[in-house]
């Protein structure tokens, strides 16, 4: 996951044409490595009251951890549960501790240096992956993740979403473009890789304001890229202006071509973590196609094969 100097243009990754997560942890770690989705028990700045109460406008009630464990739990406890779902499926020795839902890094230091190092001291823990806010990330919490550095690997999931003013104000994300510059610069200078979050579909945005996002994305020290597709969940704030106000969304079709383009002007060594998304189906509003996972890689890997395409085949270096 850290960052080198590019000195070829390769064409296939693995089994893949672009440079996917799951080739970068077999490079990394030696075998293939599951996330495991935990819960640190943290709030947001953009729901405690100190900058909003209802978070951003996509936002669910779950803070993007649908998925995650219990909190009431001790992270021991949620990473044994979880372990023990995955090992009915499949054979794992190695996981990443993903600390998912909400915030990550907001909240007192003393509580985050436990629940953190919990973690990295469980012995089949090989990373954590730890989501936040450019804008939750001060003096003490930096020192904090220098020093888990130290124990395991480990890298920071930045909320960006997009670099366009106006979407990111109607969004209510909260923090202005130079924060999330800042954040990246700041970890860089840690050795601590970087992954950055951009949203495919907001209300408004052109397929060429998403490219200008990926493309300010590629330009600095960023190890690695999520490419989430937009999902109108229930529940939502976006989900009620959905209704009121219905915005074009993406089809499968034009989706993969969009993902596609994003991936052809990414840089070669960028880690790409995500293409998609899946929301939990009970909660998905729109768009619908976006329940079957699978269908949409499949579809974006066929039609990567068959346009004889890649990641950073336009990419100008």
């Amino acid at each position: 996951m850290e960052r080198h100097e590019i000195t070829a243009m390769p064409r296939f990754w693995g089994d893949k044409p672009y440079h996917s997560l799951d080739y970068a942890l077999k490079q990394q770690f030696g075998e293939k490595v599951y996330k495991l989705t935990l819960n640190a028990g943290c709030t947001c700045p953009n729901r405690d009251g100190t900058l909003g109460t209802r978070g951003c406008l996509f936002c669910s009630e779950g803070g993007s951890g649908e998925f995650a464990a219990d909190p009431a739990l001790s992270i021991t406890r949620q990473i044994e549960e979880s372990k023990a779902l995955l090992a009915a499926k499949r054979p794992v020795q190695k996981y990443i501790a993903y600390f998912q839902a909400y915030t990550n890094t907001y909240g007192p230091i003393r509580r985050l240096e436990e629940v953190f190092t919990e973690a990295a001291s469980h012995p089949e823990i090989a990373a954590l992956s730890i989501a936040t806010r450019p804008d939750c990330l001060g003096p003490g919490v930096l020192t904090l993740l220098a020093r888990l550095k130290r124990i395991k690997p480990l890298w920071i999931e930045l909320g960006l979403q997009t670099i366009h003013g106006e979407t990111a104000a109607f969004v209510r994300r909260g923090y202005e473009l130079p924060c999330y510059t800042r954040a990246v610069e700041e970890l860089e200078s840690l050795g601590i890789p970087v992954i950055t979050h951009v949203i495919l579909g907001l209300p408004g945005e052109s397929l060429q304001q998403m490219l200008e996002t990926v493309s300010f994305v590629n330009a600095l020290p960023v190890s690695g890229i999520k490419l989430q597709l937009l999902h109108i969940l229930k529940h939502t704030d976006l989900a009620d202006y959905y209704e009121r106000h219905p915005f074009p969304l993406f089809t499968l079709e034009t989706y993969v071509q969009a993902v596609i383009s994003c991936l052809e002007i990414c840089r070669p060594d960028m880690v790409i973590h995500r293409l998609t998304g899946d929301g939990p189906k009970d909660l998905l509003v729109a768009p619908l196609w976006s329940s079957s996972k699978r269908h949409v890689l499949n579809t974006i890997h066929q039609t990567l094969r068959q346009r004889n395409t890649w990641q950073g085949r336009l990419w100008k270096g």
